[in-house]
């Protein structure tokens, strides 16, 4: 548009602007009823926002008592929440009410984010450090196993390979948060096989930074190489740039965070989770590894302690909406599409899991009960799973992805808590412990004969007194062959002299 085109473009507008000024100046004349429409508006609208409120209050109360009764038996909050959600989805009917997921979507945004930045406070970056070796071996061999065959699981399925690629982290990663609450509730921070199943984990939590970044790269649709070349070496700068600065700038973030202030304190890590979720968004690995990586770099300040005490409440209530805004976007019709794919899912999941624990368990040196243990707590699936699913649906892929995570998520949320609680038992009765003799009584008295024999042969050893012991010593050696025939059951040696 050239210069001069200019003032004619904003006479027009003005022009318009004057004409539609007039239109409902005329309207407002014609109709004097009509200068209530405003205030009707604001009172429908105000009225929409108490329905909404409420809708929500209801099932968060919902969800208490069905959490109640799930407690009851050892199940986790993920799936009551999907479940609360599913029922209340316009796609059931279950109950008479018009709430759309797209109306907590944002909150549910906050609720990915704090899930993702408790993540990665909670890394255990001296364990990752300090015994990288052995952690690899143990997360590597149940990653290398889930992930591979998940994969050739998802070309199996025929959805596409992009949807192999995120059936494969679907069906392959466990869920952190899941398996520390089980580990905590069951009381088996002690056991032998925990420190395996916490190493995994670490990797797990490593591996899935790193997967995401691959993940972004993949959905984003691009085909030239170069540019994702870029966006790949973009991103791998990103994560090495974050977890320098978590390994070595701690000290240096904690002078960011000086203040007796808790609700400044808040406001600081809550604005540096969305922050640099944005900037995570921006340069293409997902606003989730964002929250992620701030996270891990909080977590190694002297102030970790005091974010993570302060974040989980928040984080607890976020991902309840995160929760509830999948199982709203869920439809029960769409189940029966993916039943078989999602039971041989579980069937997999269960089969792969016994055998990368077992493996796990004799790298560590541990017996096949334990390795028993490690899958059973390694099975849980959660919230990565629904992570998953609500990228792949932005990106436009198969639609069936939403339907398979949801009821795989159920069941395996249900599934696996219940295994974990029972594993010992199970274990037990699978497993016989090798039986052994016990081992005879010890009799001291033969002890003290047979050093008497002993010593009354040293000397026809030597050649001392070689032609006959003395009668003491041929009496003690009488009672120790008399002894050792009667715990034989065997006749007595002067009775045998005897019958010769």
């Amino acid at each position: 548009m050239s210069v001069a085109a200019a003032p004619a473009l904003f006479s027009s507008f003005g022009d318009d602007v004057v004409a539609r000024l007039d239109a409902s100046s005329a309207a407002l004349t014609a109709h004097p009823d009509a200068r209530l429409g405003p205030l009707m508006m604001a009172a429908t609208e105000h009225a929409s926002l108490a329905t909404d409120l409420m809708v929500l209050g209801a099932l968060f109360v919902i969800a208490y008592g069905l959490g109640r009764l799930g407690k009851m038996i050892g199940l986790p909050a993920i799936p009551i929440y999907m479940v609360v959600g599913l029922l209340a989805s316009p796609h059931t009917g279950f109950f008479p009410l018009n709430f759309d997921s797209a109306d907590i979507s944002l909150i549910a945004v906050f609720g990915l984010i704090l899930l993702l930045f408790n993540l990665g406070l909670e890394f255990d970056q001296d364990e990752f450090f300090g015994n990288a070796g052995r952690l690899l071996i143990s997360g590597g061999t149940y990653i290398v196993l889930n992930m591979g065959v998940g994969f050739l699981f998802g070309e199996f399925v025929g959805w596409g390979t992009r949807e192999a690629l995120i059936i494969a982290g679907m069906v392959g990663t466990s869920s952190s948060a899941i398996i520390t609450k089980m580990l905590i509730e069951l009381g088996r921070l002690a056991n032998k096989e925990t420190p395996a199943i916490l190493g995994a984990t670490v990797i797990g939590d490593v591996f899935i930074a790193v997967y995401l970044a691959i993940v972004s790269v993949v959905l984003s649709g691009k085909t030239e190489f170069w540019p994702i070349v870029l966006q790949l070496s973009i991103a791998a700068v990103f994560l090495v740039a974050m977890f320098s600065i978590a390994r070595w700038g701690g000290r240096v973030v904690s002078g960011l965070f000086r203040t007796r202030d808790d609700e400044l304190f808040t406001i600081l890590f809550f604005g540096l989770a969305l922050l640099f979720a944005g900037l995570g968004e921006l340069i293409g690995v997902t606003d989730a590894i964002g929250a992620f990586l701030i996270g891990l770099v909080l977590g190694a300040t002297r102030f970790s302690g005091k974010v993570e005490r302060i974040s989980i409440p928040l984080r607890d209530v976020f991902a309840a909406f995160f929760f509830l805004n999948f199982g709203l976007a869920l439809n029960i019709a769409q189940f029966g599409s993916v039943v078989w794919v999602v039971l041989i899912a579980i069937v997999l999941t269960v089969v792969l899991n016994v055998v990368s624990g077992e493996l796990i368990a004799l790298f560590n040196k541990m017996d096949a009960r334990a390795g028993l243990n490690i899958a059973a707590i390694l099975m849980n699936r959660g919230e990565f799973t629904l992570i998953l699913a609500t990228l792949s649906l932005a990106a436009g892929l198969n639609e069936k992805l939403e339907p398979f995570a949801g009821l795989y998520v159920l069941i395996m949320a249900i599934l696996g808590p219940v295994l974990a609680a029972n594993s010992e038992r199970i274990g037990t009765a699978l497993i016989r412990p090798i039986r052994r003799r016990p081992p005879k009584p010890h009799n001291p008295v033969l002890d003290e004969e047979a050093a008497l024999v002993d010593a009354a042969t040293q000397g026809v050893t030597d050649g001392e007194g070689a032609d006959e012991p003395d009668e003491p010593t041929r009496a003690a050696i009488d009672r120790v062959v008399e002894e050792a025939m009667r715990q034989t059951g065997r006749t007595d040696p002067n009775d045998r002299r005897k019958q010769n």
